[in-house]
């Protein structure tokens, strides 16, 4: 038998494509007369537009038009005769303006210089009105979304009458989307009723049926193209207005117009980790055990649209708790509308939840692993049912081990290694594990090559090279026989790439089309071979890519190349049955940190991480370290360095550069061990894999703040953790 593939250190199918410059992402391609775009941004963050004067900027060299809400074609999907600011921006439909940086014109031209030259010549006038973008100061504007409704387990507010209770609040700043990859879009009307695009987007499929609804098209008339992504975390998994502009311009001139907006506009165009205000009462015995938790939240939103996200949904599953009860509020701030970000709502909710925890166990003079152990969850509290599989106190013991949790500590600053207090800490992550439904076909051809389509994305974490990787275990075929096309908006239907559900869904159509047509290739052999004739399917085994009966072994290939046949195709949709009303299905991790502060300075440096996955199946060891590498780097940035910082005077960022907010780099990442439980889940999917990608960065602040705690006794509650906040 040959070996398995899945669970192998395979390289990246499109590896070498990437490395050597032959990957092409949305502004590498180049349509017949192609234009370029640039955008006039809005220097307020409340008001009008009074007035658009283009006339400078129409005479500048090489331009061809200048286009607003004055002169834009309409959108059929605005539905102008019931305006609703809840339902998103309407690009160019109106003259409000709802916040700093919103796109009020945008201008083309035959270069991009020439397009940002003229874009400084529009000069555009507002009637200017108060904004307000400070969220401390606007609390009084909050609201509950109609969509997330409290929750109640127990009684509420219990944790009040334990023996031992805190209560705290924790906030995050805003956290920006700063992919390599800058955003934008080609938009190309081939006729007036024919759109092609080249996207940067986490789903071609989603982005073909926004703008279906928004420019009443068929879908057989809207292309994306989307083969590759230079890194997304979330912002992809929509469109933006900026995007929208776009594709008016080049409806209204009728020539294709490219736009990648700038770093600056990253910080406004794109989406965004909204801020959070979170209270935790929390409450237990003596002992240890649980008896109430309270967990209220207040994020940010824009006035134009209503973002919501699973902040406090952590707390209602994480532990065995009787009495638990969330609100979860939001404030609308002359901002952009946030999006999700890698980790969404769990991510913001954990550090709270994981670092009271922490503080906690610190007040009943507990090792904080115990206390976890201690709570344990058997079964979901919240949905009352069994888990399809949970490894977690394995993953605790795993990692405890590796980071040499002995050594820590029970009392705050008495580790020193080199003149820096040393300190321990970890914290759990959860995120649902999930599987959507998603088509694929399969195209096996006479010389014994596979071709696997589905309208999948990649916005980095090696789709194309699971997808081979499963169908080869599927089939037997060689892997190096074997390609899965995606990113097309014509291929099989595929969701979003988000939400850690790829793999699972995804995945689970490439198995059941392999599976299939394995099935097909039975049948015709039967049909039309001798060696089979009298066999039925279900007595044909398949061994490496053969047809096995007795001691007759047939080729896949031969079976097409005995018929004469150039291909077979085979086409199988794939979703969930029942399984969610059986089971409770998770992914989790928990991260370890030691971590050193400099007691003069306050200077945080980790010196060593340990992450552990409980994500069922891992298909491929290789790429699955770099996803749980990637979540630690976006959780260093978390705990330690990102905030966009905004002057409220005028609702602008400050800090809207690589320079000025802080990600971090390979010096601060320090050395990091990654483990794996690798058991595969019984119940999901074929394959038995579960996400990966959110639990990699979900919980990883927590560890750090409690890390720091343990070295200097200060407790950070507002991230990042700055030296000034440890002096």
């Amino acid at each position: 038998m040959k070996k398995q593939a899945v669970g192998q250190s395979m390289d990246r199918v499109d590896g070498r494509l990437k490395v050597t410059g032959g990957a092409r992402y949305f502004a590498d391609h180049q349509p017949e007369g192609m234009l370029y775009a640039a955008l006039v941004c809005s220097p307020v963050s409340s008001g009008r537009i009074t007035a658009i004067d283009a006339t400078k900027a129409l005479r500048a060299p090489g331009v061809a038009d200048v286009v607003s809400h004055l002169n834009a074609p309409p959108v059929p999907g605005y539905k102008a005769e019931n305006p609703n600011p809840k339902q998103g921006l309407k690009i160019f439909h109106d003259d409000h303006i709802y916040s700093n940086g919103q796109p009020v014109a945008i201008v083309v031209a035959n270069t991009l210089e020439r397009a940002v030259y003229a874009a400084t010549l529009v000069k555009v006038t507002y009637a200017q009105e108060v904004h307000q973008t400070d969220m401390a100061r606007s609390m009084d504007l909050a609201f509950q979304n109609k969509n997330m409704k409290d929750y109640l387990r127990g009684e509420a507010d219990t944790w009040k009458k334990a023996p031992v209770n805190l209560e705290a609040e924790y906030n995050i700043p805003i956290e920006v989307h700063n992919p390599m990859e800058l955003a934008g879009i080609i938009a190309h009307w081939e006729t007036p009723d024919k759109l092609t695009l080249y996207a940067k987007t986490q789903g071609v499929k989603s982005v073909q049926q926004s703008l279906k609804t928004l420019f009443q098209l068929p879908e057989s008339q809207i292309t994306v193209h989307s083969q590759f992504v230079g890194g997304a975390f979330g912002m992809g998994l929509r469109m933006w207005p900026m995007e929208v502009a776009t594709i008016i311009a080049a409806k209204k001139i009728r020539k294709p117009i490219k736009l990648v907006i700038t770093r600056k506009d990253m910080f406004t165009l794109v989406g965004y980790r909204p801020a959070a205000k979170q209270r935790i009462g929390i409450g237990a015995t003596a002992d240890g055990k649980l008896t109430g938790i309270t967990h209220e939240a207040v994020a940010n939103t824009s006035p134009y649209e209503d973002f919501t996200e699973g902040i406090v949904n952590i707390t209602r599953m994480m532990y065995a708790c009787p009495n638990v009860n969330t609100h979860y509020q939001l404030v609308p701030l002359n901002l952009s509308t946030p999006v999700w970000m890698r980790g969404p709502g769990e991510a913001t909710g954990a550090f709270a939840l994981e670092s009271a925890i922490d503080e906690l166990a610190h007040k009943l003079q507990m090792d904080p692993l115990q206390l976890r152990i201690i709570n344990h969850a058997d079964t979901d509290p919240e949905k009352n049912l069994p888990y399809s599989s949970k490894y977690l106190k394995e993953a605790y013991e795993m990692g405890a081990a590796k980071i040499g949790w002995q050594q820590r500590s029970q009392t705050p600053g008495k580790l020193e290694e080199d003149g820096w207090l040393v300190g321990y800490g970890m914290s759990s992550g959860v995120f649902g594990a999930g599987r959507g439904r998603a088509t694929a076909s399969a195209t096996f051809k006479a010389d014994g090559t596979l071709v696997v389509r589905s309208a999948a994305a990649d916005i980095g974490p090696g789709t194309a090279t699971a997808m081979v990787q499963i169908a080869a275990d599927a089939t037997g075929i060689d892997v190096k026989k074997i390609k899965f096309l995606l990113g097309e908006s014509e291929y099989p239907e595929a969701p979003r790439q988000g939400g850690s559900s790829t793999v699972s869904t995804v995945g689970s159509a490439v198995n059941d089309v392999c599976r299939n047509l394995q099935q097909k290739l039975g049948e015709m052999a039967i049909a039309n071979i001798p060696a089979f004739k009298n066999l039925k399917a279900e007595n044909i085994q398949h061994e490496d890519g053969r047809l096995v009966a007795g001691n007759t072994r047939l080729d896949y290939a031969a079976v097409l190349q005995q018929q004469q046949l150039p291909e077979v195709v085979v086409t199988t949709t794939s979703q969930a049955g029942d399984e969610r009303k059986q089971y409770a299905m998770y992914s989790f991790s928990v991260h370890f940190t030691k971590v050193h502060v400099h007691p003069a300075t306050g200077v945080v440096r980790i010196k060593h991480i340990v992450s552990v996955a409980d994500s069922g199946t891992v298909v491929n060891s290789k790429t699955a370290r770099s996803q749980m590498i990637g979540g630690v780097v976006g959780g260093i940035g978390m705990a330690l360095t990102e905030e966009a910082l905004i002057d409220h005077r005028f609702g602008r960022y400050v800090n809207n550069n690589y320079a000025d907010y802080h990600v971090p780099v390979n010096a601060d990442t320090p050395p990091t061990d990654v483990l794996f439980i690798n058991k595969k889940d019984p119940v999901i999917n074929p394959m038995g894999a579960k996400g990966m990608g959110e639990i990699a960065l979900i919980g990883f602040a927590a560890a750090v703040s409690n890390a720091v705690f343990n070295a200097t006794g200060k407790r950070v509650r507002d991230l990042p953790i700055t030296p000034d906040k440890l002096i």
